[in-house]
């Protein structure tokens, strides 16, 4: 018995994904064809997005929002967990890593549930913004660049509706940010970020030990 979060070993790693995750084989295949991939860290543990889906279906999300494709598991993921008049907003600015997204989304036949929008994403939410879509998202996960993380959580926070959700990735960044000899700028905006969400009271909020740790903050109503 323990009373604070395990570590993984190799082996209980493989329990977990044997006794917890279920993958429609489209997404094995995107999932095993990114594991080739020059970027293949990118990609998310598939216990995280079968965790993301379960969110999203536990939420009723019907307009979800991703700053971040790469590949495009996890916006798989989560069309696929959206009802049929579902909708999710991408936003990337690799055309070429998104190609092969597209092609897994196709297949699936998810790919008119994914508006794909292939422009720095801090401009797109600005657009959505100006547009009047505040507060019309259910959902909002965030996987992109580091440096422009707090830019993108104040926008996703404009767009989501009070009791929406914005889940952050990456925020434990391999025990980095947990290291005081680790100075480099993407550690240190990441330590700023974590703390300021911890201290944000406009959300209710949770780091949660998954992957390489996963932020969720409910906008409160």
């Amino acid at each position: 018995m323990s009373n604070q979060t395990l570590t993984l070993d190799d082996r209980l790693y493989r329990y977990l994904i044997n006794h917890s995750v279920h993958e429609p084989e489209v997404l094995t295949a995107l999932r095993h064809e990114t594991a080739q991939h020059p970027m293949a860290q990118m990609q998310i543990a598939p216990e995280q997005g079968q965790f993301m889906a379960l969110l999203v279906q536990l939420l009723g999300v019907t307009k979800a929002l991703e700053v971040g494709v790469f590949t495009g598991y996890s916006a798989l993921r989560v069309a696929l967990a959206l009802p049929p008049e579902g909708k999710l907003v991408a936003c990337d600015v690799s055309a070429e890593y998104t190609a092969i997204a597209r092609r897994y989304w196709e297949k699936a036949g998810v790919i008119d549930k994914i508006d794909l929008r292939i422009a720095p994403a801090t401009e797109t939410l600005d657009q959505l913004i100006q547009s009047g879509e505040s507060s019309s998202f259910d959902f909002a996960f965030i996987d992109a660049d580091k440096s422009s993380y707090p830019t993108y959580y104040e926008q996703a926070l404009q767009l989501v509706r009070p009791g929406g959700l914005i889940a952050v990735d990456n925020v434990l960044w391999s025990g980095r940010v947990a290291d005081p000899e680790v100075t480099d700028s993407r550690t240190s905006i990441l330590r700023t970020f974590n703390d300021t969400i911890h201290n944000d009271d406009r959300v209710v909020a949770s780091l949660v030990p998954i992957a390489d740790g996963l932020t969720l903050a409910m906008k409160k109503p």
